[in-house]
């Protein structure tokens, strides 16, 4: 016979016991930018303020990565046409979702943010200035929305661990996160572990140009930062290292012709709704290569790069710009390291690496195509 008992049934709602989720606890979360900031977890309703931010959303909500968004920055389809795509294909509704402008650029309108009654609006640390100038963070404070600072993108090799652990922590997916923490760091050491072992190695001197063909100005690059670091953690040395003092800046023609690099790699990306028609180089998720490789050439008929030794030996490349703004930096140090050192990292597979990502973590299939180079056989 079966005997009702109160008090041990609410000690079963208690934890939760019949609910299909834990039940939501108040945490205090402290972000990338050293703020501690109480929510409410695991959220459900999360506005994302950059479109991008969905490469990491999809890599722990992978059944449903728009399951918790209600609102986003509307730069994914423009910087990343062909990623969109591939996306849109398996969830046709993220097609409908709202969208803002940009935080920095003072176009986010908080009033239908609020609408939306998000749990947590995500940002990156970029937009931190604007926010602070703007009063954002106490406007949202009033209404009881929090907001929490992550970063891919300025700092990216220092705070991915821990901006992936932030939103396992947000989406009560810590053990998710994790896993992806442990496979970056996996990957990572086997680049690392190589050029650690191997004594006498000459670094070759790496100009990478930052989207380049993008516009007619040349040259935007890297700092000791970002891909900067990336060439650095591959065995490289980044041209630019002491000429741009942050993430971010310019190196003049004269600069790239005095220092001769040895390698030139440009990001670029399917940036057809930004600028029609230009000249970047559109590697990306099923990218045409040798269309990529044509203009990657074309690139190389500036005068900036007349007579430089990476031109000369064909040791120009190109790559995914997204990885500077991902959490999948990882595929880029391990691709990098196979075009400055081929001899050192002939058996590491950079596509099977990005493949079992997609496999393990992501709800989209690979598509190559994230590569192109002037490099006969690479």
């Amino acid at each position: 016979m079966f005997v009702f008992n109160k008090v041990a049934f609410a000690a079963a709602v208690s934890l939760g016991l019949f609910s299909g989720t834990a039940l939501a606890e108040v945490v205090k979360i402290k972000d990338i930018a050293g703020r501690e900031v109480e929510v409410n977890v695991p959220v459900e309703r999360v506005i994302l303020g950059e479109g991008r931010q969905i490469y990491f959303t999809a890599a722990l909500d992978t059944e449903k990565p728009f399951g918790r968004v209600v609102g986003w920055r509307d730069d994914f389809k423009k910087a990343d046409l062909d990623g969109y795509n591939a996306y849109l294909e398996k969830f046709p509704e993220m097609d409908k979702l709202p969208t803002f402008g940009g935080m920095k650029d003072g176009t986010f309108d908080i009033e239908q943010a609020i609408a939306l009654k998000p749990d947590v609006i995500i940002m990156n640390t970029e937009a931190k200035s604007a926010t602070e100038e703007s009063g954002y963070i106490e406007k949202l404070q009033k209404v009881g929305i929090p907001l929490v600072y992550i970063d891919f993108r300025e700092k990216p090799l220092q705070n991915t661990d821990a901006s992936m652990r932030i939103i396992g922590k947000l989406f009560g997916k810590e053990a998710r996160a994790e896993e992806f923490v442990a496979f970056r760091a996996e990957q990572i050491a086997k680049v690392e572990d190589v050029l650690a072992k191997t004594t006498d190695l000459k670094k070759p001197v790496v100009f990478m140009e930052r989207a380049g063909g993008y516009s007619d100005d040349c040259c935007m690059s890297f700092g000791n930062e970002n891909f900067g670091k990336m060439v650095t953690m591959a065995g490289g040395i980044n041209m630019a290292e002491s000429i741009i003092p942050g993430t971010f800046g310019t190196v003049n023609p004269e600069q790239i012709i005095a220092s001769n690099p040895d390698q030139v790699i440009v990001t670029g990306s399917n940036w057809e709704l930004y600028v029609p028609g230009g000249n970047w180089v559109g590697v990306g998720p099923g990218a045409d290569k040798a269309k990529a490789a044509e203009k990657l050439a074309n690139l190389m008929k500036r005068p900036a790069f007349t007579g430089v030794k990476a031109v000369a030996d064909g040791n120009v490349h190109a790559i995914w710009h997204q990885f500077y703004n991902s959490p999948y930096q990882f595929i880029a140090v391990q691709q990098i390291a196979k075009w400055l050192h081929p001899e050192l990292f002939a058996d590491l597979d950079v596509d099977a690496t990005f493949k079992e990502l997609h496999e393990r973590f992501l709800p989209v299939d690979y598509r190559p195509g994230y590569f192109a180079s002037l490099k006969s056989g690479s």
